[in-house]
C-alpha cells in the first residue's frame, strides 16, 4: 500500500497565515459591509517601479524574436544578475564574492525551506523564538524533529527566546547546535543584530563546526549606518554562513518572484566519519536537479534594480514603507502601547495590553477596528503577548487603521 510521509502529520493545525485568512474571511462573510484593512502578511502594495516595468517589457520583446529568444537558462541564474548583486550589494561593504557563489532563485521562502535537505537529519536545529514559521515547518516535514507540544514547540529543536530584555537578539546557546537560523532585520520583531552579536554567532559556529542560515531578506530597510547588512561583514563568516536575500520586499517582486542565496566556496560540512565536504557544489547539484531557474525576463528586470534610475526608484518605495512604519510606531506609542521595530525593518512589534493573548488581540482588532494584523503567538511561544503590524500598506489605509485603533 502507498504510505504517507507521516512527518507532515506532526505539523500543528494551521500554518499561521492561512489561519489568519480563515478568520478574516469568516468575519467578512458575517459583516459584508465592513472595510477590512490588512496589515498582517508582509506583501507589498506599491506597483513595480517604472524602470523595472520597462526592463520587463524589453525582455519579453526579446523573447518574441528568434535572435534574442532564450530557452532554459542556467539553473544557478544568469551571470549578469549575479555580478550586479556582487558589485552593488556586497563589494561596497568590503565583501568579495564570485558569481559561482550566487544562486538566483524564485524566493527566499523556497531557499530557506529547501536548503535544510542537503544536511543530515541528525543535525540539531536552533531557531530564534519568535520565528518565521517556514524554518521550523520544513524541518518537521523532513523528519528532523520529534512531535510538537501544546505550545507548538517540537522535540529536537532548540528555541532561543527573543525578548525585550535581550533586544530580541539571543546569545549562542551553551549546548551544541548544528544548523542555526538567524533572520536580521528580524521578522517578526523588526529588531536588528549588532556587529558584536553577529561576531558571537560566527565565533560560536566556527568553534562548534556549525552552519548559520542567515536570512537578510529585509536588509534594504536598514536605516542606521552602524547596523551590518550582511553576515559576511563579520570576519570568518564565509566559513560558516549561508545568506539569503530577496527582491520581494526590496523591489516589490512578491508577485514576480526573484531572490538569491549565497553559498561561499569556503563553507564546509562533514560526513559521519569527519571528512570535510564543500557545501557549494552540493547545493549546486540540488538546484540543477530540482530547479530549472528563474525566467529571463524576471532576472533582466531584477538587474535593473542596480542601475542609477532603478536604485532611485526602489529607494523611493522603501522610504515610503519606512515612513508608514514611523507613522505606525509613533501613533501606537502615543496610544500607550509598548512598541519595537519599525526603524530598520518594515514591521512593528507591539506588546498586547493588559495581558491579552495574541489571538484574542487579533480578534479584538478585527472585530472592533476591522484591522488585520499577525498574532505573535503564531511565530512561537515567545511571541505570545505580542502582535505584528506590517508597514507595507497604502498610506491612507494605514492612517485610517490607526484612527480606528485609537478609538478601540
Amino acid at each position: 500500500m502507498i504510505t504517507i510521509n507521516e512527518n507532515y502529520l506532526k505539523l500543528k493545525a494551521g500554518y499561521l497565515f492561512p489561519e489568519i485568512g480563515r478568520r478574516t474571511r469568516a468575519f467578512q462573510e458575517a459583516h459584508p459591509d465592513a472595510h477590512i484593512i490588512r496589515l498582517g502578511i508582509g506583501d507589498v502594495t506599491l506597483p513595480l517601479a517604472p524602470a523595472i516595468i520597462e526592463a520587463f517589457h524589453k525582455a519579453v520583446d526579446e523573447m518574441a524574436q528568434k535572435p534574442t529568444f532564450r530557452g532554459y537558462g542556467p539553473e544557478q541564474g544568469y551571470e549578469f544578475l549575479a555580478r550586479a548583486v556582487i558589485e552593488n550589494d556586497f563589494q561596497p561593504r568590503g565583501v568579495e564574492l564570485a558569481p559561482e557563489e550566487i544562486f538566483i532563485s524564485d524566493g527566499s521562502k523556497c531557499d530557506t525551506g529547501n536548503l535544510q535537505e542537503i544536511f543530515g537529519l541528525d543535525n540539531t536545529v536552533a531557531v530564534t523564538d519568535p520565528v518565521y514559521p517556514v524554518y521550523i515547518d520544513t524541518n518537521v516535514m523532513a523528519g528532523r524533529t520529534g512531535p510538537g507540544d501544546e505550545q507548538g514547540c517540537y522535540e529536537g529543536i532548540v528555541y532561543l527566546a527573543c525578548t525585550p530584555q535581550n533586544n530580541f537578539t539571543p546569545a549562542p546557546p551553551e549546548q551544541q547546535v548544528d544548523l542555526i537560523y538567524l533572520c536580521y532585520p528580524n521578522n517578526p520583531t523588526g529588531a536588528v543584530a549588532t556587529r558584536v552579536a553577529l561576531r558571537e554567532w560566527v565565533d560560536y559556529a566556527r568553534r562548534r563546526r556549525a552552519i548559520i542560515l542567515f536570512d537578510a531578506a529585509y536588509e534594504a530597510f536598514i536605516t542606521e549606518p552602524e547596523v551590518p547588512h550582511s553576515i559576511y561583514e563579520i570576519p570568518g563568516a564565509r566559513e560558516v554562513a549561508i545568506e539569503f536575500r530577496s527582491f520581494s520586499k526590496m523591489a516589490g517582486f512578491t508577485g514576480t518572484r526573484c531572490a538569491l542565496t549565497v553559498v561561499p566556496q569556503e563553507l564546509k560540512a562533514f560526513t559521519a566519519d569527519g571528512r570535510e565536504i564543500q557545501v557549494n557544489p552540493i547545493w549546486h547539484r540540488r538546484q540543477t536537479t530540482k530547479f530549472n531557474g528563474v525566467s529571463y525576463p524576471v532576472q533582466a528586470a531584477a538587474a535593473v534594480v542596480y542601475t542609477e534610475e532603478g536604485k532611485k526608484q526602489v529607494r523611493s518605495q522603501i522610504d515610503y514603507y519606512m515612513e508608514n512604519a514611523r507613522l505606525i510606531r509613533t501613533a501606537l506609542a502615543d496610544m500607550g502601547y509598548r512598541v519595537y521595530g519599525g526603524v530598520n525593518a518594515p514591521y512593528i512589534w507591539l506588546q498586547t495590553p493588559d495581558g491579552v493573548g495574541s489571538w484574542q488581540f487579533f480578534d479584538q482588532l478585527l472585530q472592533q477596528a476591522h484591522v488585520v494584523g499577525t498574532p505573535g503567538a503564531g511565530f512561537g511561544p515567545a511571541g505570545e503577548g505580542f502582535f505584528r503590524l506590517s508597514a507595507f500598506g497604502d498610506r491612507e489605509n494605514i492612517q485610517t487603521a490607526l484612527t480606528r485603533i485609537r478609538k478601540m
